[in-house]
């Protein structure tokens, strides 16, 4: 397919003013973040209240997990959830991913309060670290009946900050009552557990460090992606390359990915409509492109085997039935919990023997200079 040359011009301008004003992935996140934040526009009512901001020892705490969505019973409304996680996260918040998912909200249960967010799904088809540890790409049938994926664990600030709160919701994921939780809704049989730091090389540190035996660091995933146009710039792009294309999208919309694959044929077209008439405005979109691709990064992938013994095995066909290995009893969620504690503990102490105690909820609704990365 290819468009006139004004066409191609408007659309990779619009591509260049998108990209241009990004030097590095805070500049992405921050700028795209803010601007998704005024769009929704800002609540009427403060949310801060919502969060916890006690000065509570870690040994006092409980927790409970509130399910979302209308099928659980006492669950949390899909709206609230998403309006709570949006102020706190960094990154914008895609409603829907590939496959089944599971949401949850997780609270302190003396205060009452919100301290952080999981959002559970199923496994990316390719890895290059699962691939590499397994010593070949994984069977597909048996990955997808195995293998979940944590696609957000974002603690609330400060209680992130504060106790290590990150931590703490990583942990919650590799409890055998998470795994449970989510063999049901899945209607799997789940042994293995994956996630990916969510700056990349931004930061040589993830919350998820320092949790052996619970996870395990596998290396470092490819990162050859151009990040996605958000909101209004997609949407532009979107509707104008539909009515040049007999008012057909680029891609089916049943099609998975397809707001990446959209992205990448409209690319794909500008380009080819471009080469012949207006290499000038080619070279400029070329650079910009080249330059957005540069501000990805390579994730740090982590797994857990939840206490199996053979989880590798199973997954290449090696074995057909799951064996608990010596570390089982530890995921159970109170020895989970107990050993987060600890940690939380010393944490908690030396912030307040610096005087570096947090105490101001941080929400994008609300703050001006959130600190992104930490």
């Amino acid at each position: 397919m290819k468009i006139s040359e004004s066409d191609a011009i408007w659309a990779a301008d619009e591509f260049i003013n998108y990209f241009g004003r990004f030097k590095t992935i805070e500049d992405y996140i921050r700028i795209t973040k803010e601007a998704a934040v005024k769009e929704k526009g800002i609540s009427l009512f403060s949310l801060k209240d919502e969060f916890f901001n006690e000065d509570m020892h870690p040994e006092e705490m409980d927790f409970v997990v509130k399910p979302v969505g209308a099928r659980f019973q006492q669950s949390v409304p899909q709206q609230y959830f998403y309006e709570l996680l949006t102020a706190t996260s960094s990154h914008i918040i895609e409603h829907n991913i590939p496959g089944r998912e599971l949401r949850w909200m997780v609270y302190e249960k003396n205060s009452g309060k919100i301290v952080g967010f999981i959002r559970f799904g199923s496994p990316v088809i390719n890895s290059k670290p699962r691939n590499e540890w397994l010593g070949e790409p994984a069977n597909l049938s048996l990955l997808n009946r195995h293998t979940c994926m944590g696609f957000a664990i974002v603690p609330s600030q400060p209680f992130g900050y504060n106790y290590l709160g990150g931590k703490l919701l990583a942990l919650l994921c590799l409890s055998h009552f998470a795994r449970e939780e989510v063999s049901r809704v899945f209607e799997k049989d789940i042994a293995l557990f994956e996630t990916t730091s969510l700056y990349g090389s931004t930061t040589s540190a993830s919350q998820y460090d320092g949790l052996k035996p619970f996870m395990r660091y596998r290396g470092l995933t490819d990162s050859k992606f151009l990040p996605l146009l958000h909101r209004e710039a997609f949407h532009r792009l979107h509707d104008r390359f539909t009515r040049l294309n007999n008012n057909t999208p680029l891609t089916e919309n049943r099609a998975s990915s397809k707001k990446m694959k959209r992205q990448t044929r409209m690319i794909s077209i500008i380009r080819n409509s471009l080469k012949d008439k207006n290499k000038e405005k080619l070279e400029e979109f070329n650079d910009v492109i080249t330059n957005a691709f540069t501000l990805t990064q390579r994730k740090r992938f982590y797994t857990s085997d939840y206490g199996y013994g053979n989880i590798r095995e199973v997954l290449l066909g090696k074995d057909e039935k799951l064996v608990r290995g010596p570390n089982w009893d530890k995921f159970h969620l109170d020895n989970i919990i107990s050993w987060w504690k600890r940690k939380a503990t010393k944490r908690y102490e030396n912030l307040h023997r610096d005087n570096r105690f947090r105490t101001e909820v941080e929400l994008w609704t609300e703050d001006d200079d959130i600190q992104i990365i930490r």
